[in-house]
């Protein structure tokens, strides 16, 4: 075991500290799953000007020698993560796995495509309606609409008033939601809509399985990512280690209080992880 080049913060919990030794002990069973926005990259109020924090790739390709696999699972589309991350054609990160569409979507760096299935019909339908929708709630002007592909997403960190935009929205976009077979999932000043089924803790769970890791880390900023936190609770019952990273000072206490680990922000976290891969 190599020397920190400084001490790893301690887990807060008993199972997170097993977890940590677990990833210490035995990297090469270890699988190290990641969110890209607030996670891998700070928040910004454009999300198309959202890049990885700069120590954010070369945390990752120390680390990934060591490691079972280095997965990148988020809501965004798979293709614009590896853009925005810089993840594609990086030595060292040539088994990088990302993600997309929590999931219904992979980019594998190998192949350096992009693989996924035929997208639910109901986005086209809330697409066409969406803008009528909003235009009904003029006093939460500033509110706008991202495209997602798979997906469609309201914002309302731009408007006057965030929350009271976001709080106003929720109860009509959850009828939209529904009335064209998908869900809800609220996120931070977001609400986005999209089909069942495509969540962060289903693509992890089974991206997992499909590597045979014993042990998981999963870091996390968002309400997005309660289903990996359950999931990696869910694979612990079987016997697996896992290490919950929360990245933020608790702009998400939903998120923070169950973390075995928080960071203040991406910039901790991916210094946390060089410091790991400085210990293999």
């Amino acid at each position: 075991m190599g020397s920190h080049s400084h001490p790893l913060p301690t887990p807060v919990t008993s199972a997170g500290a097993e977890g940590l030794a677990a990833l210490l002990a035995r990297p090469g069973k270890a699988v190290v799953a990641l969110d890209f926005d607030g996670t891998l990259a700070d928040i910004v109020p454009d999300p198309e000007s959202a890049r990885a924090h700069p120590g954010a790739v070369p945390a990752l390709v120390a680390l990934a020698p060591h490691v079972a696999s280095v997965a990148v699972i988020t809501g965004r589309p798979a293709a614009v993560a590896v853009e925005y991350g810089g993840f594609a054609g990086v030595p060292g990160l040539e088994h990088l796995v990302v993600l997309g569409h929590y999931g219904a979507e992979r980019w594998d760096a190998v192949s350096g495509t992009v693989t996924a299935p035929e997208p639910h019909p109901g986005v086209e339908a809330v697409r066409a309606e969406l803008p009528g929708l909003l235009e009904r709630f003029e006093s939460w002007s500033g509110t706008w609409i991202e495209e997602k592909g798979r997906a469609v997403a309201v914002h309302t960190r731009r408007a006057a008033d965030p929350q009271g935009a976001f709080d106003a929205l929720r109860g009509p976009l959850a009828d939209l939601a529904a009335r064209h077979g998908l869900v809800l999932e609220p996120g931070r000043m977001v609400l986005e809509l999209r089909p069942p089924g495509m969540d962060k803790g289903v693509a992890l769970e089974k991206y997992v399985r499909e590597v045979g890791a014993e042990t998981v880390v999963y870091g996390g900023d968002d309400l997005g990512d309660l289903p990996a936190y359950a999931a990696v609770d869910s694979l612990r019952t079987k016997g697996c280690s896992g290490l919950l990273l929360c990245s933020g000072t608790g702009d998400v206490p939903e998120l923070a209080e169950k973390a075995d680990l928080v960071l203040p922000g991406p910039g901790a976290l991916v210094g946390f992880l060089a410091s790991v891969a400085a210990g293999l």
